[in-house]
């Protein structure tokens, strides 16, 4: 299957209903309780997983369709996008259309708003179309309903409803539902868009937290822990200095670091009441391994406009651990964008991390002459003339983001 496709499928065709009362004329009452119970679906449609799953097989109900598919495809997008779908799957024909033949399907590109068939827009020679013969009918489909949506920003979508041979064509009851609720489809796609640009910036930010070796922990105003980032997990699971407690709170070996952990998580949620929480607190934390402390750092996080839902982050916890390796990755991009050598990178690193240079001679398995030697030819390269301007320029470098 195209590694650019990706399919949301539930579950086979429901038992055959009514078809749907025109919804312009439902206000009240049982019918008015499943309009609204959709709606609620559709809204609510970014947030589920799969997404639009509940909305779609609702609407699968209320038309008697054996298949419902929402297709997304963003702006210029030369592939077929991203399909939500309910319904009885044949992979092979599902796979041919979505690697080739929704290239050629005369069915796209509708009016906006407009709900359609396809005999409706070129005649009975539908049914000696490719799309017909090759896609629909090996998946049993005989009738079609669609209707195509564009939001502002140019993603396209495409809604289509399917029965199989045998059954009755589409009726004015179902094309009057389907164009009462396109608008309300339109506006809950728009909101999956933005949540969509959302994920994306936080996985972006999540990444270079981790990139640079910094474990983070959010707090309930309870002081439950909310989530937290892998470098955090790693550090927990170390069991070094701090760890997880059997409640599931954070607990450290020694017992008069705990207390000043506890005030400072206990000082942070109590100012995030305020709309001005303060300044944030720190503490080291010993190591009974003999390994460096680490460093926390706790921050209380002011409240939103809205009221708080429970779930809400009052505190930030932030872990260092001083001598966490550096990603390989980060050592690549270091050697490129100063335009050193592998063993200039890796010397210019362990003083980065806190060596000395006889510690990083040691540690690189040369000689102490050899070590200035490098050194020497990292600050022609670079332009610095101290091993402390070499450190900060390091940490200062866009290459601690990769």
């Amino acid at each position: 299957m195209s590694a650019n496709v990706r399919y949301l499928h539930n579950a086979a065709r429901p038992a055959r209903r009514p078809p749907p009362v025109d919804p312009g004329h439902v206000v009240a009452g049982l019918e008015g309780q499943r309009l609204n119970a959709l709606l609620d679906a559709i809204y609510e449609g970014p947030a589920t997983r799969p997404a639009w799953d509940e909305a779609l097989r609702q609407l699968q109900q209320r038309l008697d369709a054996s298949h419902v598919a929402l297709i997304v495809r963003r702006p210029a997008d030369e592939q077929f996008g991203t399909m939500a779908h309910v319904g009885a799957e044949d992979a092979v024909a599902m796979e041919s259309y979505t690697k080739h033949l929704f290239a050629i399907d005369p069915f796209v590109d509708l009016q906006e708003g407009e709900v359609v068939t396809p005999e409706e827009l070129i005649g009975e020679a539908w049914l000696d179309s490719a799309i017909y013969r090759d896609y629909l009918k090996p998946l049993d489909v005989r009738h079609l309903l669609g209707a195509d949506l564009r939001t502002a920003d140019g993603i396209e979508c495409q809604l289509r409803a399917t029965r199989p041979h045998g059954a009755e064509p589409f009726g004015e009851s179902e094309r009057s539902l389907l164009r009462f609720l396109l608008p309300h489809l339109k506006r809950s796609i728009r909101q999956q868009v933005q949540l969509d640009a959302l994920e994306s910036e936080r996985q972006l930010f999540a990444s270079t937290v981790n990139r640079l070796s910094l474990g983070v922990i959010r707090l309930a105003a309870s002081g439950s822990i909310l989530d937290m980032n892998d470098e955090a997990r790693r550090i927990l699971a170390e069991r070094d200095g701090i760890a997880l407690g059997l409640g599931g709170g954070l607990s450290t070996d020694s017992t008069q670091e705990k207390r000043e952990l506890q005030r400072l998580i206990d000082n942070a949620l109590a100012r995030s009441t305020k709309p001005s929480p303060g300044l944030a607190e720190a503490m080291p934390i010993t190591r009974p391994s003999g390994r460096a402390r680490l460093g926390v750092l706790v921050k209380p996080l002011p409240p939103g406009p809205w009221p708080d839902s429970g779930r809400r982050p009052a505190a930030v916890l932030y872990l260092r651990d001083p001598e966490a390796s550096v990603p390989q990755a980060s050592q690549e991009l270091a050697r490129r964008l100063l335009g050193l050598t592998r063993v200039e990178t890796r010397l210019a690193m362990f003083l980065t991390d806190g060596h000395s240079l006889d510690e990083t001679a040691d540690l690189m398995n040369i000689r102490r002459n050899t070590a200035r030697t490098h050194l020497r030819s990292i600050f022609s390269k670079t332009g610095v003339t101290r091993q402390t301007m070499l450190v900060r320029l390091m940490l200062k470098s866009v290459f601690t983001l990769a």
